[in-house]
């Protein structure tokens, strides 16, 4: 029998399909890019399952029950890319993974939610990850959900977006908004960690934790650790979100890959930190800084995996 991981391919989704594999367990992994996963999870292929399934189509969850006695749901898209919407993945597509869970007879399941995500939220984002929580909630299931901060390690998409611009943009930088948005960014090993422990502590079952890092930054410190970890300097010039909008618009409609979207623009006014961080409450841990080696990573984006990434969409790590 099997922990199926979803959404396996992606950098949440890998590190927690490795920390599984290291703990000795047995895992499928439900990809849905075979060309990701190859590049992602080629060296443990011969340790997993791989199944290559979408979490939109009921009958392929159905299939990827098979043998599996936990789930640790991941699958989610924080901005709509080819015809994919928040409402077809994030709702419908958690929708779907949990009823073919409850149908098979799955005894756990662990969801990733996120820090904020409410059913009546403004964003479509939050609100589509908000119901998604709430379905799972209301299941027959033995769920744990997990709603982090946003989220630093190798392969994400936030932080290492920044790094990319300032490859691409010599001498200044913006500060959006004049850099005052919050956020308490939380390691991804450290929120795959809490998902594996929480596999096993029936103390968390019916219960979502908040996760964050140990400290809470405003995005002018975010840019400047940045750029520090890059070894690079950059003018900071705040720049009003307002005109902002009219750039990212363009950028959401032309570029696969843009960094950002109007939806996320309008998040930065609202605070990313958490009151109680069970990291620390709660599963005891120590969360790792965003700082020093644990960023060291940034320093790796390059002008050439910036063009890659937005002008075709795809995976660069």
């Amino acid at each position: 029998m099997a922990i199926l991981v979803t959404g396996a391919a992606g950098y949440v989704g890998n590190n927690t399909v490795r920390r599984l594999v290291a703990m000795g367990k047995s895992v499928k992994a439900l990809v849905r890019d075979e060309k990701k996963a190859a590049m992602r999870l080629q060296d443990i292929a011969d340790k997993v399952t791989l199944v290559t399934g979408d979490v939109t189509d009921r009958a392929a969850m159905s299939r990827a029950m098979e043998d599996v006695t936990a789930v640790i749901h991941l699958v989610a898209i924080p901005m709509e890319r080819g015809g994919a919407t928040y409402e077809e993945i994030n709702y419908q597509g958690t929708v779907n993974v949990v009823d073919a869970a409850v149908a098979a007879g799955v005894d756990r399941f662990i969801n990733m939610s996120q820090n904020g995500a409410t059913q009546d939220h403004f964003s479509r984002f939050l609100r589509s990850k908000g119901r998604a929580q709430a379905y799972v909630a209301a299941s027959s299931l033995k769920w744990t959900a997990v709603r982090p901060s946003v989220i630093f390690g190798p392969q994400d998409e936030f932080f290492n977006a920044f790094a990319r611009l300032i490859r691409l943009t010599p001498i200044i930088f913006p500060l959006i908004g004049g850099g005052k948005a919050l956020f308490q960014p939380v390691s991804v090993h450290d929120v795959v960690e809490s998902m594996v422990r929480s596999l096993d502590d029936d103390g968390t079952i019916g219960r979502e934790f908040a996760l964050g890092g140990p400290e809470v930054l405003n995005l002018g410190e975010i840019e400047k650790r940045i750029l520090k970890a890059m070894g690079e300097s950059r003018a900071l010039v705040g720049v009003p979100v307002g005109l902002l909008r009219p750039a990212v618009f363009v950028m959401e409609k032309t570029l696969p890959g843009t960094p950002v979207n109007l939806t996320l623009l309008e998040l930065l006014g609202t605070p990313n930190t958490v009151s109680d961080n069970a990291l620390v409450s709660y599963f005891r841990m120590e969360p790792r800084a965003f700082a020093g080696d644990n960023i060291a990573y940034l320093r790796d984006a390059s002008a050439s995996s910036a063009l890659r990434r937005f002008f075709t969409g795809q995976a660069v790590n």
